[in-house]
C-alpha cells in the first residue's frame, strides 16, 4: 500500500496522470492500476475521473491531506534506521541539556548510563534558565532538554513526563508559629521573595512567579544559592524552592514551609521535551533512561 499511497499523492499533486506517471518511473496504466487497488484496499473512492481530468472526493481529500504526513514520517523512519547503522564516533553528538535551578543527580545517572549503552555517540551538555534552554531546543542547538514545565505544552515538542515537586519556601527559622508546616502566599506578600538569577532572567521569573505561583512579594536578587541561605536566615526574604531541592536547606540555620496560594497546592512538574520533526533513535533512547531515573 506504501507504493500505492505514493501514486496517488503523485496524482494529486501534479493534477495529471500523465505527469504523475513520469514521476513515479511507470507507464499510465499501472499508475491508474495502482490507484484502482488502493481504492479497493481502502474501500472507498479517492478519485473520479472526468475525462482527461478529475476531481477528489470528500475521502481522497481527507486522505490526501494526511497521507502526506504518513509519508514524511515514513521518510523520517527510513532516515533515522540507515542513521544507526552509519553514526559513528567522529560523526554524531547527542546534544542535552538541562535546568540548572534542578539538582542534576538524576540527569547525570543519565548520561552515565547512555554513555555506556552508547559508547559510539559523543554528548554535550549545556546547563541553563528555562527561557534559555527553550530557545536553544527551538533553534535546533540542543536535542533534549530536561526542564520544569513553565506554560501549556507545545504540540510542537514529544513531552515526556518525569516527576512532580510540591513548591516550598525558605524562611528564617523563627518565622511564623512553631507548628505551622505550609504558608500561604498571602502571608508573604509583605516579605521580599528571593531570585537567584542573572539579570537577563529576572523580568521572566519575576512574571512566572506573579502569574503562575500567585506571589506579590517585593522580590530581591541574590548571586548565590548561599547568599540568599544567608538574607532568609536573617528574616530578610524568602526563597521558593521545591520538595526534590528543598534537602540542599540547611534544617539548623532555616526551616522550609509547604507554600500554597490562597489555599492551592503549588507543584512544578518536570519533562523530557524535543521536537517532533528532530525525534530520533538516539533522543528517544535518551529520553527513556532519564524517566527510569524517576521510576
Amino acid at each position: 500500500m506504501f507504493r500505492q499511497i505514493q501514486c496517488f499523492i503523485a496524482v494529486v499533486k501534479n493534477h495529471s496522470y500523465t505527469q504523475a506517471a513520469i514521476e513515479c518511473h511507470l507507464s499510465q496504466s499501472s499508475l491508474s492500476q495502482r490507484i484502482k487497488e488502493l481504492q479497493a484496499s481502502l474501500g472507498v473512492t479517492l478519485i473520479k475521473r472526468k475525462g482527461r481530468s478529475f476531481e477528489l472526493t470528500a475521502a481522497g481529500d481527507y486522505f490526501y491531506q494526511h497521507s502526506q504526513e504518513l509519508l514524511d514520517q515514513v521518510d523520517h523512519l527510513i532516515t533515522e534506521t540507515q542513521a544507526i547503522n552509519t553514526h559513528t564516533a567522529e560523526t554524531y553528538t547527542l546534544k542535552l541539556g538541562y535546568l540548572r535551578k534542578f539538582g542534576s543527580q538524576e540527569f547525570l545517572e543519565a548520561v552515565a548510563e547512555f554513555s555506556r549503552q552508547f559508547p559510539q555517540v559523543k554528548v554535550q551538555i549545556h546547563s541553563d534558565s528555562y527561557a534559555e534552554l527553550f530557545t536553544q531546543v527551538r533553534e535546533g542547538h540542543i536535542d533534549l532538554n530536561f526542564s520544569d514545565q513553565r506554560y501549556e505544552l507545545s504540540s510542537a515538542f514529544e513531552n515526556e513526563f518525569l516527576t512532580s515537586a510540591d513548591y516550598m519556601v525558605v524562611v528564617a527559622p523563627k518565622a511564623f508559629s512553631a507548628d505551622q508546616s505550609v504558608v500561604d502566599t498571602t502571608e508573604l506578600a509583605d516579605l521580599p521573595c528571593i531570585l537567584i538569577v542573572g539579570a537577563d532572567e529576572y523580568a521572566s521569573e519575576q512574571t512566572y512567579y506573579r502569574e503562575v505561583l500567585g506571589i506579590q512579594s517585593p522580590f530581591q536578587i541574590a548571586s548565590s544559592f548561599g547568599e540568599a541561605q544567608m538574607l532568609a536566615t536573617t528574616g530578610q526574604g524568602y526563597i521558593v524552592v521545591n520538595s526534590r531541592t528543598a534537602n540542599q536547606i540547611n534544617p539548623s540555620t532555616n526551616r522550609v514551609l509547604k507554600l500554597v496560594d490562597h489555599g492551592r497546592d503549588l507543584t512544578q512538574h518536570y519533562y523530557a521535551y524535543w521536537k517532533k520533526d528532530n525525534s530520533g533513535y538516539y533522543i528517544e533512547s535518551f529520553a527513556q533512561i532519564l524517566k527510569e531515573q524517576f521510576d
